[in-house]
């Protein structure tokens, strides 16, 4: 990992606040959407902000609301009846709410009070984004269409049409009042007392044999995905219906046969009867009082319920294609570099929280002392991870191609040894002839024995890596290099240019597979730049430092790995 520096240590504590945050809509939201809890989602949201502004009383720094917001939507795909975009918006945008108007008003009541109220009224506002987004303006008409037909039943007359949801709205923010009171009163409970938290024992996951999965993602779906989408919202409103409606079919029918994610949104019971009950309504609505033939009243019945058909299984599709590791790899180059690393963090803590949420009906009696627990639970894992990725365990020396980090390798073995320290592992050296290079052997460290490993000639049945062959003389020497330092004192453990044969689990992958088991040892691994995201996203690598040659002397380096191995660090 790299240096817990205060981008470092923000993430780190926002992937906390975020695996508690997400551990109530993951438990709770179940809970409360089965038994049919009416504002169930504001009750979730109210918990979120409770929490939120609870533990900004004990860290303090900027931007920790939205990337726990962050954190916390993409965890909430783990729950039962996740939907991947709608609970994921709503959770981001209602932590970038709460996160603005702390910014511009401060870290006070004014502040709290305001962004909990955007917040929580946030999800309603959604909804009617969603209706708008999924069925159009016609929803609007048949909204008023449906008010004037109640006014004339009831032989009633609203003040404005949009009373009941300036209603609702009050509503709303009233439950951001009452969450940002108890949210404030938590935190200042939690600083005036110590905190404590009681964990309960859960058996950790073997991860031994716990390797990466290889999924069938694929960009080139991701973006056919996304012009099916803009393609068919464009055909319904420009085209005949017996057009869009036989183009709506058949996407679909691909969606379905290529994701089973798109199935299951179609097998739903609640789908159908809102499908249907939403074209039978619009028919009747539109006919009876805006003077259409029931014909044209169905078909706008129908128009609105294949929108929100496409958009639902689009949707759904998309969220499917954005777990591609590419893309992960794409972030690992942004400013949200850190992201998954606080993912990968978020999701090993998450089971621990879940197994200490107490029952409901505690809950219910002391609120706020379960809040003060799950503060106290974020505290005590910070400390706990802070200790733990301070030191890197794995040091990856990266640079471009042709750059000199196998020369570097040569120069801190002797530099190593003079310190004392027992180093093992494998190099690769460039063999020239004529002043042209004509391949590498792989050397052993321990031995200073080597063996022929890549060529530019060789036999038909080898296989080949860009224009060299692969000796297997020189995999088999390998190998056996590094599997022959498991059972012995040494302290570093290096592995030279490591990259694309092992991504695609060939040369020494399953080798370093085993060795990443053993905890005696410190690594030094070799990676190109171009290489050094898919590495990391392989592995799934968290307590790792990266020293990029480009940046830093070889003294420097070397000074950096010696102090973590003889503990200074």
């Amino acid at each position: 990992m790299n240096e817990l520096s205060k981008i470092d240590e923000k993430w780190l504590k926002s992937a906390i606040i975020g695996t508690v945050w997400a551990s109530s809509e993951i438990v709770l939201g179940s809970f409360l959407h089965n038994l049919r809890i009416p504002f169930s989602g504001s009750i979730l949201t109210a918990i979120g902000v409770v929490i939120l502004i609870s533990v900004s009383f004990v860290w303090k720094e900027k931007g920790l609301f939205w990337r726990a917001g962050l954190i916390c939507a993409i965890m909430k795909t783990m729950s039962p009846s996740a939907v991947i975009f709608g609970p994921m918006i709503a959770i981001f945008v209602e932590s970038l709410l709460l996160e603005f108007s702390v910014r511009l008003l401060g870290k006070n009541y004014f502040g709290f009070v305001i962004g909990s109220i955007l917040a929580i009224s946030w999800s309603f506002a959604q909804k009617i984004i969603n209706f708008l987004i999924f069925y159009g303006f016609n929803i609007v008409e048949l909204y008023k269409s449906i008010m004037k037909f109640t006014e004339k039943q009831l032989n009633l007359q609203f003040d404005t049409l949009w009373l009941p949801i300036l209603t609702l709205f009050s509503i709303y923010a009233l439950f951001g009042i009452v969450s940002a009171i108890i949210g404030i009163r938590t935190g200042k409970k939690i600083l005036s007392q110590p905190l404590i938290f009681k964990t309960q024992t859960i058996e950790k996951q073997d991860k031994k044999n716990n390797n990466p999965v290889k999924n069938d993602y694929s960009l080139c779906w991701l973006f056919l995905n996304i012009l099916f989408i803009i393609s068919s919202l464009l055909t319904i409103a420009l085209l005949n219906w017996k057009i869009w409606v036989a183009t709506s079919v058949l996407i679909v029918l691909i969606w379905i046969l290529k994701y089973k994610r798109a199935l299951r949104q179609l097998l739903r019971p609640k789908f159908w009867i809102f499908f249907v009950a939403l074209t039978m309504l619009t028919s009747f609505v539109f006919s009876q009082l805006q003077s259409k033939t029931l014909t044209d009243a169905f078909l706008i019945g129908i128009e609105m319920n294949f929108r929100a058909t496409l958009l639902i299984l689009g949707f759904s599709v998309l969220g499917t294609e954005l777990y591609n590791p590419k893309i992960s790899s794409f972030f690992a180059k942004t400013y949200f570099k850190k992201l998954p690393f606080a993912l990968e963090i978020a999701s090993e803590s998450l089971p621990q929280v879940i197994s200490n949420i107490p029952d409901f009906k505690i809950i219910i009696k002391n609120p706020t002392q379960i809040v003060s627990q799950l503060i106290a639970f974020a505290e005590m894992r910070f400390r706990e991870l802070s200790e733990d990725f301070s030191k890197p365990k794995i040091f990856i020396i990266t640079s471009k191609k042709d750059s000199g980090k196998t020369t570097f390798v040569k120069q801190i073995i002797p530099f190593f040894i003079q310190n004392s320290i027992k180093i093992g592992g494998i190099f690769t050296q460039k063999q020239v002839e004529n002043q042209q290079r004509i391949g590498y052997d792989v050397v052993d460290i321990q031995t200073n024995k080597s063996e022929i490993f890549l060529r530019e000639s060789g036999e038909n049945d080898y296989e080949k890596i860009g224009k060299f062959f692969i000796f297997p003389q020189g995999v088999k020497f390998g190998k056996e290099s590094l599997r022959k330092v498991k059972n012995t004192d040494i302290q570093l453990v290096i592995i030279d240019e490591i990259g694309h044969l092992e991504l695609t689990g060939k040369a020494w992958a399953n080798e370093i597979n085993e060795l990443l088991q053993y905890q005696n040892f410190i690594f030094l691994w070799i990676v190109r730049d171009t290489f050094l995201a898919e590495i990391i996203e392989f592995w799934k690598l968290k307590n790792y430092k990266i020293i990029d040659l480009q940046k830093i002397s070889t003294q420097t380096a070397n000074q950096i790995i010696l102090n973590q191995l003889i503990g200074k660090v």
